[in-house]
């Protein structure tokens, strides 16, 4: 996929933290805008980043396309209707088959209403999210990120992020989540595309892909 829209068309997010931090600036002036990276929401695309959680983005791609050819629909009952060895057995490790089936018995059984993190605020839907077992902090801030496209999301803890944090701003050590956290307040309201600049400039200079 190219980076950033087909015409060149820069994002009001993307114009305004530019405007708020010149090294952003700089991402932008020379890359380009980022590829937007949204993601459907639902229970399918929860569940893929739950998938990415602590492997390579090859490993969790392999991974998806194994469980979408064992599973065909991702679809929460569709998932209760494996045990954890027919999990693993597409791929997944033993905790993830665990979490998977969390998952889908959550939103299967209304614990996790996913339709109703829309009218939630940021740290109430992440509430909702990591009250399931085996979603984190980060799976949640990355689902409302690329799935429900909050403009002020900040996933402190990302390792690509810390990186390029480091990099771009030419720190003399590697920031931890709270470093991140405290170098983000002067982004909001925009902080998601902080982050996506981040892993913008993180792509270019590393040479890799990243989830987002």
């Amino acid at each position: 996929m190219a980076d950033g829209a087909a015409d060149g068309t820069v994002e009001p997010g993307l114009a305004a933290v530019a405007a708020l931090d010149a090294d952003l600036a700089g991402v932008l002036d020379r890359h380009g805008p980022p590829p937007p990276r949204d993601r459907p929401p639902g229970f399918a695309t929860l569940f893929s980043i739950v998938v990415q959680q602590q492997v390579s983005l090859a490993s969790a791609r392999a991974i998806w396309a194994r469980l979408e050819q064992g599973l065909g629909a991702m679809k929460p009952a569709r998932i209760l209707a494996c045990d954890s060895a027919e999990l693993c057995a597409l791929g997944l490790s033993r905790p993830k088959a665990r979490y998977a089936l969390a998952l889908a018995e959550a939103v299967d059984s209304g614990q996790l209403d996913l339709g109703g993190l829309a009218g939630l605020d940021d740290e109430q839907a992440i509430a909702a999210l990591t009250a399931v077992t085996g979603i984190g902090r980060w799976t949640a801030e990355i689902y409302l990120l690329s799935a429900l496209r909050r403009p002020d999301v900040w996933p402190a803890a990302d390792l690509a992020l810390m990186v390029a944090a480091q990099d771009l701003k030419g720190l003399p050590e590697r920031p931890d989540a709270t470093a991140m956290t405290a170098l983000s307040q002067a982004w909001r309201p925009w902080r998601t595309f902080a982050a996506r600049l981040l892993w913008h400039h993180y792509r270019h200079a590393r040479g890799r892909e990243t989830s987002l």
